[in-house]
């Protein structure tokens, strides 16, 4: 009789244990489904939208096909869903910013960027000097381009190639795949810098800069014209979704601390002056380039990136910003909203 009841308990616990995998399988598959039916609609919805141009300060950026569109999101099992252009290559501009103080607060702790950097928001464009004058170099943050220099300015090295080595390692990490510097942005971006050069001397004569300005501020430069696609920035953005591992390649790139202290000032100040727009009808994570990317992070469902090179007057791709509005709004996810029980 023992053995009887026995068999039938394993049977019973091997039945739920099966239903519950079945479960979960369909409950997989409805996200996935979910998923690129929702990304395959905001491409179809905003192909066609003309509005925005293209960075036209940094030369190369002007040549970018204005009419390149892509869609990725990366999930934490490691799942990709992509439409429209996301093989395309473009440069990773300021998104560059979210992974240099990762590794930054990775390799030091989140105090530094609060003491030698700042966490507050500017209320200002993402080049304005008035908030070092205002605040004798305080009053930024590292998402804006004096606080992502200083940040820079703060990666351990002997040398330039050490230095930057670092950047572009932690970039890749992320990504989960080879890269490499867009030679011809970064010779245009670097004839054309000397307002991030002067950034970086000013901050230098309030005592907020840690290494040699023209030299950190050429290592900026360069780590914002690493080549990147659609899919990589998925990947980087799944990545932080998934509490700093890399969903694809399952390699730990920061703690989850690191990631916990990045997220919130990738909230406050992700898309520049704009950010607080972004807040108010999107309610997650998020950081832009001029390049034309934006990445943006559900914490713990997954990370979402988009590309189109026209930008709003605030520096932000127009399409992009709408694709993944319309990704979190068609499923449901925007954090700060709770249906009644």
């Amino acid at each position: 009789m023992k053995r009887v009841f026995s068999i039938a308990l394993v049977l019973f616990f091997t039945c739920a244990i099966s239903n519950l995998e079945a479960q979960s399988k369909k409950e997989i598959r409805q996200r996935d489904e979910a998923i690129q039916l929702a990304i395959d609609s905001a491409y179809a919805k905003y192909k066609d939208l003309t509005d925005g141009a293209n960075a036209n300060y940094i030369p190369a950026l002007d040549e970018v096909p204005s009419e390149l569109f892509g869609i990725v999101v990366v999930t934490p099992d490691g799942k990709v869903f992509k439409v429209g252009d996301t093989d395309y290559r473009f440069s990773i501009q300021s998104i560059s910013k979210v992974f240099t103080m990762a590794h930054v607060v990775e390799e030091n702790g989140p105090r530094i960027i609060e003491e030698k950097v700042g966490v507050n928001p500017t209320g200002q464009v993402f080049n304005s000097i008035y908030p070092i004058e205002q605040h004798q170099g305080k009053g930024i943050n590292p998402f804006v381009n004096p606080g992502a220099i200083a940040t820079t300015s703060l990666v351990k090295g002997d040398s330039y190639d050490e230095i930057f080595g670092k950047i572009l390692k932690t970039q890749e990490a992320f990504a989960g795949s080879s890269l490499e510097v867009d030679e011809v942005i970064y010779k245009s971006e670097a004839a054309t810098n000397q307002r991030n050069q002067a950034i970086a001397m000013l901050l230098n004569s309030w005592g907020r800069f840690y290494a040699d300005p023209l030299v950190t501020t050429d290592i900026y430069t360069r780590q914002c014209a690493v080549s990147v696609n659609t899919k990589d920035l998925g990947v980087m953005a799944g990545t932080l979704a998934n509490g700093g591992k890399n969903p694809v390649t399952g390699q730990v790139v920061v703690s989850p601390e690191t990631t916990s202290f990045v997220l919130p000032m990738m909230t406050v100040a992700g898309l520049y002056d704009n950010a607080g727009f972004w807040l108010y009808y999107v309610g997650i994570p998020a950081k832009s380039g001029v390049g034309g990317g934006i990445i943006a992070v559900v914490p713990g469902k997954f990370g979402i990136a988009a590309f189109s090179p026209r930008l709003d007057e605030a520096g932000n791709s127009v399409r992009a910003q709408y694709a993944i509005y319309d990704v979190i709004k068609r499923m449901g996810i925007n954090p700060y909203l709770v249906q009644p029980k």
